[in-house]
């Protein structure tokens, strides 16, 4: 059967989210058995070990939203340091593992089928911390007591993926519509920090796509996000010409930085970004034309 939000002749994307639905039985129903059970064993031997992660990904998401998905992979997020024991876990019972980005992913192979340990976003903003695991619920997966990262945490790390092949707004979407009452809502907005406008234009997004369900979101957030945007629009442009559009995008900003003489917004962040946190927001609107940046 064809999915059914393609024509005949399309194909689908690998990072197509595939068949989706409340069916619980979507996550693993073109999954080879073979390939669960490596994922049940990547889980159970890390559990032995003591390595601690929470579960991410399509797993995470069901347990929220109650949407089930088709999915390639389990994501699994330690923080760095336990990503590397993880790793060491899994190169003695025969996987092979890979190291391919140091700011957020490590992989690991049974065969074809994978796990990936992701400890940051990609543009290393958010970053699991003890916060992931404190806040997180527990679930059973594959069989294990599992801690799944929390609604805030995922929804912080997938607001920074809006390339033009993966746009995760449609997540943010749905875990803001089924758990969005229950958010802590003050650990939102310190997690986006200086990067509020992020969460700004996902939350209007919200709105648009759920006009009858936007007291999901608290007034006083909406309120504190539009009270920074006027004091902007106040303030006016800065005086450095930046374009940190490549924080929510590797790939597609690159002619603005390259060819048309932006500054590096993501090297900016990087430099400007203290050690072991973010920059306040307030910090970040003093920071605009008003105050000579």
């Amino acid at each position: 059967m064809g999915h059914p939000y393609l024509s005949p002749m399309e194909k689908r994307h690998p990072n197509h989210p595939g068949e989706m639905g409340t069916d619980a039985t979507l996550a693993e129903r073109e999954r080879a058995p073979d390939e669960i059970n490596a994922r049940a064993r990547a889980v159970g031997l890390l559990h032995e070990a003591g390595v601690p992660f929470v579960v991410g990904g399509a797993y995470a998401y069901a347990t929220y939203t109650g949407i089930y998905r088709d999915t390639k992979d389990l994501d699994l997020f330690p923080r760095k340091q336990d990503a590397i024991r993880a790793l060491e876990v899994l190169e003695k019972d025969g996987w092979r593992t890979e190291r391919p980005d140091e700011v957020w992913l490590y992989k690991a192979y049974k065969g074809d089928y994978f796990v990936d340990f992701i400890f940051s976003s990609g543009n290393g903003v958010a970053t699991v911390d003890d916060e992931w695991f404190t806040n997180a619920r527990k679930a059973t997966i594959f069989g294990y007591e599992c801690l799944i990262a929390p609604a805030e945490e995922m929804i912080w790390s997938k607001a920074f993926v809006t390339e033009r092949e993966r746009y995760d707004g449609a997540d943010i979407n749905h875990l803001i519509l089924k758990a969005g009452r229950e958010m802590d809502w003050d650990r939102i907005l310190r997690r986006f920090d200086r990067y509020w406008e992020v969460l700004l234009s996902h939350l209007m997004m919200f709105r648009f796509a759920y006009p009858s369900e936007r007291d999901v979101v608290p007034n006083y957030v909406m309120t504190e996000l539009m009270s920074r945007t006027l004091q902007t629009v106040r303030d006016g442009s800065w005086d450095e010409k930046l374009c940190r559009g490549n924080l929510v995008s590797k790939v597609n900003y690159h002619v603005d930085i390259h060819h048309w003489g932006f500054g590096d917004g993501r090297a900016w962040d990087e430099q400007d970004r203290p050690e072991g946190g973010t920059r306040g927001a307030r910090s970040e609107l003093e920071d605009s034309a008003g105050s000579g940046r």
